[in-house]
């Protein structure tokens, strides 16, 4: 088997209910790229990325079409069954660009599915469970808001719920936390995400006016080096995010004991592949971490979801999926729905989704 094709869309994910805030900035529209990978066989696999804007981290999606431009030609004609081989040749045509590569790996491994008659999951290890737990997001919000929807997910199954803050008055963060916190079961566990956003003074005066509560802090400053630095004074535990950017800075940080969980991006680190390596290390380690992406549609749900249905149910924390944020789905038939707070593995080989390319119009690039 051969690619003989590649083809490259776009498409605008418009976010339902007009907007959502993180770290002081409000996301209306996210831009997404869909990758499909043809065959001389006849199949097609499916991958795609999508970055939270421009600034949110250093990836954004003119890079990752860009980065695929610069990529495409060197994958025509190779065997996309060999993973490896593939990884090499986008290695050897472009330094960096793990976001853009991980497109490509993820339709990789949709492909590959395909080809043997079994599901992506199965060839991750086999999935430990056929559904795995969902958490919701609320975004930055005036804390009377943020304690009804709280409450309302609660409602609808949802076991954790993580807090966006930052960006507006420390005070109003900690009414917020606080409130959240009280307004949640027992049994509801509850993370404080900053998005990189505070201080370490911010970051210690929260946790320290906060420590009657149970919480996690998810990636509170903006860097490795002063999260690590902050860990101690903390009377939290604390997950990294933006920081587990790749397999050596999650080895890093296991090393300098840096962090008490991950908050883990299947794009960021570069795909199934590397995300795979990552799994069995946070295992070794006994580390937990969540299995999700910065946004995206059925194609990147999917993923996490099989990545996630391998992982140790005892430290996987959930998965988060942009579906509840997007009007529509890629695969109408197919696409990831979260149920009392759980999503079940797709059906199908490969990652079981079929997106339906007319929603995504012309390529805007092709290559083979």
């Amino acid at each position: 088997m051969r690619i003989t094709e590649i083809h490259v869309y776009r498409r605008d994910l418009p976010v339902m209910g007009g907007s959502f805030c993180i770290a002081g900035k409000a996301l209306s529209s996210l831009d997404t790229t869909v990758v499909r990978i043809a065959t001389d066989a006849g199949l097609s696999g499916f991958g795609e990325t999508c970055p939270v804007g421009p600034v949110y981290q250093p990836q954004h999606a003119l890079g990752a079409r860009a980065a695929l431009q610069e990529m495409g030609p060197c994958l025509i004609g190779l065997n996309p069954l060999h993973l490896d081989p593939a990884r090499e040749a986008m290695e050897a045509s472009l330094n960096g660009a793990r976001y853009a590569k991980a497109a490509v790996d993820i339709a990789l491994w949709d492909l590959l599915g395909k080809a043997l008659g079994v599901r992506v999951c199965d060839l991750l290890g086999g999935p430990r469970r056929e559904r795995v737990p969902s958490y919701y997001s609320i975004g930055v919000l005036p804390p009377d808001e943020a304690v009804r929807t709280a409450r309302e997910k609660e409602a609808e199954g949802f076991k954790r719920i993580q807090l966006k803050v930052g960006g507006r008055n420390l005070q109003e963060d900690m009414e917020a936390v606080r409130r959240v916190s009280e307004a949640l079961s027992p049994g509801v566990s509850l993370v404080v995400d900053a998005n990189r956003a505070w201080t370490s003074r911010d970051a210690r005066l929260v946790s320290l006016q906060c420590r009657d509560l149970p919480l996690v802090l998810e990636q509170p400053c903006s860097t490795y080096e002063e999260n690590r630095a902050l860990r101690p004074g903390l009377a939290h535990p604390l997950f990294l995010d933006e920081s587990a950017e790749d397999i050596r800075t999650v080895l890093r940080c296991i090393g300098e004991d840096a962090a008490d969980g991950f908050g883990l991006k299947v794009t960021r680190v570069g795909g199934l592949t590397p995300m795979r390596t990552i799994r069995d290390i946070c295992r070794e380690a006994g580390l937990p971490a969540t299995c999700d992406d910065a946004w995206g549609g059925d194609i990147i749900a999917a993923a996490c979801i099989h990545l996630a249905a391998t992982m140790r149910p005892s430290l996987l924390e959930g998965v988060w999926i942009a579906a509840p944020y997007i009007e529509t789905h890629y695969d109408p038939e197919n696409g990831p729905e979260i149920r009392d707070g759980f999503l079940e593995l797709p059906k199908g080989h490969g990652l079981g989704v079929s997106p339906d390319l007319a929603l995504f119009g012309a390529p805007v690039m092709s290559f083979g």
